[in-house]
């Protein structure tokens, strides 16, 4: 019997999007058959996502029933078919979260499977600082980051306004399973999309920083972008699963 899954709601106390420009060559690498790499300006772009979700539950369930974690999902931008039409999203190699919880579900009540991380943060207004590194040893990530005005000079992206504009627009995001040629998939809505400029004082990642999976060149630091306070819900989307 199919398990039904239901649409999660919560609030999205904050979101920090830690970006890189990747050679697409070395990307491709790292997607299944069915995606193929986003482009911006030649650069394939893939990140990480350190998001605090609070209150999260089923949509029926009124508060205070919800669940409050820490979470990491690094992402690649892509783009499929699917019906005759070009769609885009993130494939998202590795999950991981502060709530047991949601790494026991993960993968077997619920999309994607996650990894229990441990989750140092300080923070206030302006200042940000991050601390994750996973029980298992798979990632570590840490990050320093202050509330920006605009994003780098150096980016792919012209303005705030275009990186935002591009990042709105991978609301949907397939988790890796244990099988090579299915995914799990998330559908983010979000009641509305205010993004920030962050600048990076400083910034470790295992998984990009890794040289075997990302030689010297191919890959750079592009931008950060900060989003606080925001309603959304999470609605599951059928298995991608099969080669293109």
């Amino acid at each position: 019997m199919k398990t039904i899954v239901p649409t999660m709601q919560g609030l999205i106390d904050r979101r920090m999007l830690i970006n890189f420009r990747v050679q697409q060559d070395v990307i491709r690498k790292l997607l299944p058959p069915h995606f193929r790499p986003k482009l911006v300006k030649g650069w394939a772009m893939a990140g990480v996502c350190l998001i605090r979700l609070k209150d999260i539950r089923p949509r029926s369930f009124p508060l205070p029933c919800g669940v409050t974690s820490e979470n990491a999902a690094h992402r690649i931008a892509v783009e499929w078919e699917e019906n005759g039409m070009t769609r885009e999203g993130v494939f998202i190699p590795r999950r991981d979260t502060s709530s047991v919880l949601q790494a026991f579900a993960g993968g077997r009540f619920f999309p994607g499977v996650h990894h229990v991380a441990d989750f140092d943060v300080e923070e206030n207004n302006d200042e940000f600082h991050l601390d994750m590194r996973a029980r298992d040893n798979g990632v570590f990530v840490e990050v320093h980051a202050r509330r920006a005005s605009r994003i780098p000079a150096a980016s792919v992206f012209a303005s705030l306004d275009e990186a935002s504009e591009f990042f709105a627009r991978g609301s949907i995001g397939y988790s890796a399973t244990a099988d090579p040629n299915c995914c799990d998939g998330l559908e983010l809505f979000t009641s509305r999309w205010e993004v920030e400029a962050l600048d990076v004082q400083s910034l470790r990642s295992s998984f990009f920083d890794d040289a075997a999976q990302f030689p010297k060149g191919t890959i750079h630091f592009d931008c950060a972008l900060l989003m606080r306070n925001i309603e959304h819900e999470w609605h599951v989307l059928p298995r991608m699963e099969g080669e293109l």
